[in-house]
């Protein structure tokens, strides 16, 4: 109860400081909300009287509070461009990144873990430098411009893969998918729906195989650092020399001790993710939060703003906790303190 409550309360904190911070940005940029939210046409008066309604005229401190304040009773304002409920535009959009980022990182672990033991299996053949190269090209390419050269070539060329969207339109009215949990895939599977199973796995690969190729990169030159070093320690040598099987060496000892730092490597890819998805969204034409945050920069969105803002940083606040505990449970000699 200790660690939970300490946890809690430096992730409080975290919350407080990070939409304090963004709160102020936005409210610095020269720009005139009531404006964005009623149009163009209204006059100076009907922008007036909109902004004592929404309490702009106060000083910055109060408007934080008074923000703040609905924020805890479940009000995180009305978005300024949809004139919806962020609230609800994120609940409405989450899942569709979700299954997005589920997909990238799963690929991301399995691919780039797998491939980097093997490197470090091969050190110095030319499986090694093969895999090498593909890592540094996750690693260093941005998001959209390989988003572009796969939509390309397996889209524009090949025609392996639709271009855009999470479902055909034809899907909607032939196929829809009744709504369970809100994740479209996950909702068409245990629905039965496995046409439209087959057409989302279908425009799912390229976005996410677009947003898995940083971690891809990162998690596969981790795992082969994290093997050389602990194949070169003396217990290992050790097993060598009691004659133990190549796969028990690799796969029971080296792994294992190797996983810790893979794994908090993994948790903070997954945190990327969460913000990497604005640009492969927007690429894609993805219906997630992705396409909202983008949307509400451009038009600078202060009430979206805020809501995609605390959002990330509670999602950076549990995937760091999972982590912690996950390494616990891999080494003994971390303690969860």
């Amino acid at each position: 109860m200790r660690l939970l409550w300490k946890r809690l309360s430096s992730a409080l904190l975290v919350l407080l400081g990070a939409s304090f911070i963004t709160f102020t940005l936005a409210r610095v940029i020269p720009s005139d909300p009531a404006l964005a939210y009623i149009g163009p046409k209204a006059t100076a008066a009907d922008a007036e009287k909109l902004r004592i309604t929404l309490g702009l005229d106060q000083p910055i401190p109060m408007q934080y509070l008074k923000y703040l304040g609905q924020t805890i009773h479940g009000n995180w304002g009305y978005s300024l461009s949809t004139k919806q409920s962020v609230l609800k535009e994120i609940t409405d959009r989450l899942p569709a990144t979700l299954e997005l980022i589920f997909f990238a990182i799963s690929f991301a672990i399995v691919f780039g873990v797998t491939l980097g033991v093997l490197a470090a299996k091969y050190r110095g053949r030319f499986q090694d430098s093969i895999i090498r190269v593909v890592s540094i090209a996750g690693v260093s390419m941005p998001a959209f411009w390989f988003g572009l050269l796969l939509q390309l070539l397996f889209a524009g060329r090949l025609g392996w893969f639709p271009a855009t969207g999470e479902f055909d339109i034809e899907v909607k009215y032939d196929n829809p998918i009744h709504r369970i949990t809100g994740f479209p895939i996950f909702d068409s599977i245990i629905s039965g729906n496995f046409a439209a199973t087959l057409n989302g796995l279908h425009h799912i690969i390229l976005p996410a195989l677009t947003l898995a190729a940083y971690s891809f990169g990162l998690l596969s030159r981790m795992a082969r650092a994290n093997m050389l070093e602990v194949l070169s320690q003396d217990y290992i040598k050790v097993a060598r020399a009691y004659g133990l099987s190549e796969r028990i060496i690799f796969f029971k000892l080296a792994l294992r001790n190797a996983l810790p730092p893979i794994v908090t490597v993994a948790g903070l890819s997954i945190a990327y993710l969460i913000t990497g998805t604005f640009f492969v969204e927007q690429v894609y034409n993805w219906p997630g939060i992705g396409s909202f945050a983008v949307n509400s920069l451009i038009s600078i969105d202060y009430p979206a703003i805020m809501g995609i803002t605390l959002l990330a940083a509670i999602g950076y606040l549990v995937i760091n906790f999972i982590v912690d505990w996950i390494q616990s449970k891999l080494d003994p000699r971390v303690g969860m303190r």
